[in-house]
């Protein structure tokens, strides 16, 4: 179902009619790469590629998990109504090593003003074992560059964390150079399965129209 789903909207992204389509690239660098609270690996490079079109948008990312890498397909549309945004897609998440299983999941999301709700319904192929299924929800309030985020798993999945960080851009001479951001990230010991973990994550990355 869930793969069904991205590829429906995938398609859907890359050719609507009459619409400006938008191209553009990141890449970037993590101390630490952690990902819904959980940790993957201690120094990370990562790139992505991105498409919008008239709220659609479909992507790809990966980065160094260092058995191999993480290779992410996701696609989607979203919309703005005054102070709110709303948006529904989904995201494929591959690994080419043995760091990982496939995950496959449905993506909600519902903004107003500074205020984010996401919401993911997913299923875990966990190599030989049963398939599991997993919920995550997150609350997020972001200010001119700070930020603060709860998330917390449900079913097969569960635990909880904590992070609040600032970024912003450095500009030299009217030129954006990169962006930055600093992160302060506390995962509880259910999420990690034993104990409670806090880290100091920071982000270096940079974007490009194409």
């Amino acid at each position: 179902m869930y793969k069904k789903l991205i590829m429906g909207l995938g398609l859907v992204a890359v050719t609507p009619a009459a619409l400006a389509v938008d191209f553009s690239a990141n890449l970037g660098f993590n101390s630490e790469y952690i990902y819904r609270g959980i940790p993957q690996k201690t120094s990370s490079a990562f790139g992505g590629l991105d498409m919008e079109a008239g709220g659609f948008y479909a992507g790809a990312w990966t980065a160094d998990v260092g058995d191999g890498v993480e290779i992410d397909y996701y696609a989607g549309y979203g919309i703005d109504v005054g102070d709110f945004n709303f948006s529904v897609g989904g995201t494929l998440y591959t690994y080419t090593g043995d760091f990982d299983d496939t995950y496959q999941e449905i993506n909600l999301s519902a903004g107003w003003s500074f205020l984010t709700f996401d919401a993911a319904i997913g299923t875990y192929d966990n190599f030989d074992g049963p398939e599991q299924d997993y919920q995550f929800y997150s609350l997020t309030a972001e200010y001119n560059g700070f930020h603060g985020t709860v998330g917390t798993f449900e079913d097969d999945f569960d635990g909880s964390y904590y992070e609040v960080g600032y970024g912003n851009t450095l500009t030299v001479n009217d030129y954006d150079l990169l962006d930055y951001a600093l992160t302060g990230i506390y995962s509880d010991s259910t999420l990690l399965g034993g104990e409670s973990d806090t880290n100091l994550v920071l982000t270096l990355s940079k974007s490009f129209d194409l």
